[in-house]
């Protein structure tokens, strides 16, 4: 793993960390690769059963380092952005997708693509201190990071569009009563709430939770009909998992469940 990306992995609970702090752990290729593999790794190993996200330093993510990102354009022109495709993409898709929740801790600003990643996670937790701004308009771009899918889910489609045409640091109180975070804390004790939330959900059913991914991303974007349909297969699924069966078994004993993530 590069030094621009932390990965530990405790107790189920795989930890990704952002680190770049002198550049605002803007992403340079070096990170974006790194990141993509992280992700991937924490997605395909089956002891990782929960994944919290954050930043080193006072930022989360300010988005593509534009110090490459010029040298890229001059080299390649508009080629340069097939970044989007070979890194972003799977990035988002890696977070939404893997069959176990994503935490983001927000420690500090997270603009652009690092926006665009927070919002692809399954609960933000934001330090006081923090902000997010989409920032594309501002540099002549469209949407990444799938922020065009997220933003709208997450906020409407008609503040979605201003927020996009009209970039400014939404900070975290705003953020918390817009529906981009779910929580807000102070800044000093994002580390400690964040891994606290994090490992809890790292003790939880696991298939349960991938499967209630798997329902809220379907039915996003199907009928009512076809989501039931899904519901019950998803259903039969976490019914013959362990863990239903230890939740069973624990509540007619009235007692704590203690999961095994299979």
């Amino acid at each position: 793993m590069a030094d621009t990306v932390r990965y530990d992995m405790t107790e189920g609970l795989a930890t990704i960390t952002l680190n770049r702090p002198e550049a605002m752990n803007a992403l340079d290729n070096e990170l974006k690769n790194a990141l993509r593999d992280a992700l991937r790794r924490a997605a395909d190993d089956p002891e990782v059963r929960a994944v919290l996200l954050t930043g080193a330093g006072r930022a989360f993510c300010v988005g593509q380092d534009l110090k490459e990102h010029v040298g890229a354009l001059e080299e390649h022109g508009g080629a340069a952005l097939t970044t989007v495709e070979e890194h972003y993409n799977p990035i988002t898709l890696a977070i939404a997708t893997m069959p176990k929740p994503v935490v983001a801790a927000v420690n500090g600003v997270a603009a652009g693509a690092g926006a665009g990643f927070a919002f692809a996670a399954d609960h933000r937790i934001v330090a006081d201190t923090a902000s997010f701004t989409t920032a594309f308009a501002g540099v002549a771009l469209s949407t990444d990071s799938g922020m065009a899918w997220t933003l709208p889910r997450l906020v409407g489609p008609g503040r979605a569009a201003e927020l996009l045409l009209f970039p400014r640091a939404v900070k975290a109180a705003e953020a918390l009563e817009l529906g981009l975070a779910h929580r807000v804390v102070p800044a000093e004790d994002l580390a400690a709430e964040a891994e606290a939330v994090a490992r809890g959900l790292a003790e939880g059913p696991t298939v349960a939770f991938a499967a209630m991914k798997e329902a809220l991303a379907f039915g996003a974007s199907h009928s009512l009909a076809e989501t039931l349909d899904k519901e019950a297969e998803l259903q039969l699924r976490a019914g013959g998992s362990a863990d239903h069966r230890i939740a069973v078994e624990a509540f007619v004993q009235k007692a704590r469940p203690r999961y095994t993530g299979r």
